[in-house]
């Protein structure tokens, strides 16, 4: 039996790694929210593997790992900005 997420191809996981730019996110919203991902796509991207593989996790440790590697790289980033004075939002 075919599922809708069988018919939709998985990016690679590499794809995923490098954050979007926080700020550019930030910008042009009204209430600035904590809550806003730079890493969506790499979580959106987990979450269909794992659906795509029936919850199994072996199946999805690249995207796993991508996902890591982006909120990692978010928070370097993040940190720096705030070492060197510029605002995140």
């Amino acid at each position: 039996m075919s599922t809708k997420s069988d018919a939709v191809p998985l990016p690679p996981a590499s794809a995923n790694v490098k954050p979007l730019n926080y700020r550019e996110q930030f910008q042009g919203r009204e209430v600035v929210s904590r809550f806003i991902d730079p890493c969506e796509a790499a979580s959106k991207a987990t979450m269909a593997c794992m659906n795509k593989h029936n919850y199994d996790r072996e199946k999805c440790l690249d995207y796993f790992q991508a996902y890591r590697e982006c909120k990692n790289a978010w928070i370097e980033q993040r940190k720096d900005d705030r070492r060197n004075g510029r605002p995140s939002s």
